[in-house]
């Protein structure tokens, strides 16, 4: 996934802020997207390709957030991206708006610039970006930042330094059956859905190792044991 800008435009197309990663699209590619949306907004799809430059896009409240790049890129992981800088935004300035980001020009630039280094994806996780971000939108010292290890951790999402007095893990499996028969008894349709809920009270980062047990099966009816009791089993 590569993205050449990032534009995020008003309600009629013209460009609030943008940030270009790689220098191969000129701003006047905006132009084409102008167009696309005033011919026919209802039908336009979210991505669209126009003279060998990719346009995706999503429309939050007032405003546009466009990328466009050169490269034939993952459409599904730019569309998570733009999403993911929404929200972003929405904890520095609780509501997104075009107010809202000319009022906070700066901050906003340098969001842009650290969510994506050279178009790549970098960090898009505002619980990390606020450890050396501030909401004033003034960048600390050289000397005196501090880059919290979330940033360049594996697992950004979880805060170091989490303890426990006790390691558990809580697995739930909940499956759910739904039938449809006919009058003379004929199955019309049938689908099982189920989800997996896990509840984790594990301190650090370990590795965990699930395994489910296969061996679980029914007895035939008449016999009167009911479930056959599972083989071998084993603690993870």
């Amino acid at each position: 996934m590569t993205i050449s800008a990032i534009f995020i435009l008003d309600r009629k197309g013209k460009i609030i802020i943008s940030r270009d990663y790689r220098g191969d699209v000129k701003s006047t590619c905006v132009d084409r997207f102008v167009t696309h949306i005033c011919d026919d907004e209802l039908n336009v799809k979210p991505i669209f390709e126009d003279d060998g430059i990719n346009y995706i896009y999503i429309k939050h409240q007032d405003i546009y957030l466009l990328a466009v790049s050169r490269r034939n890129c993952d459409a599904t992981l730019v569309l998570l991206f733009l999403y993911s800088l929404v929200k972003v935004l929405e904890e520095y300035f609780e509501r997104l708006e075009e107010e809202s980001i000319r009022d906070n020009f700066v901050i906003t630039y340098e969001l842009l610039d650290e969510v994506a280094d050279f178009g790549y994806p970098q960090t898009t996780e505002a619980r990390v970006l606020k450890q050396y971000i501030t909401q004033e939108g003034q960048k600390l010292h050289k000397a005196q930042v501090h880059v919290p290890e979330g940033v360049t951790g594996r697992y950004p999402w979880r805060p170091t330094g989490i303890k426990h007095s006790k390691n558990e893990v809580f697995l739930d499996v909940i499956e759910r059956v739904n039938l449809l028969v006919a009058t003379n008894g004929t199955l019309l349709r049938s689908e099982v859905e189920g989800v997996i809920r896990v509840k984790s009270v594990l301190s650090g980062m370990p590795e965990l190792r699930l395994g489910l047990n296969d061996r679980l099966q029914l007895t035939p009816s008449g016999q009167g044991k009911g479930r056959q009791q599972p083989r071998d089993q084993k603690k993870y």
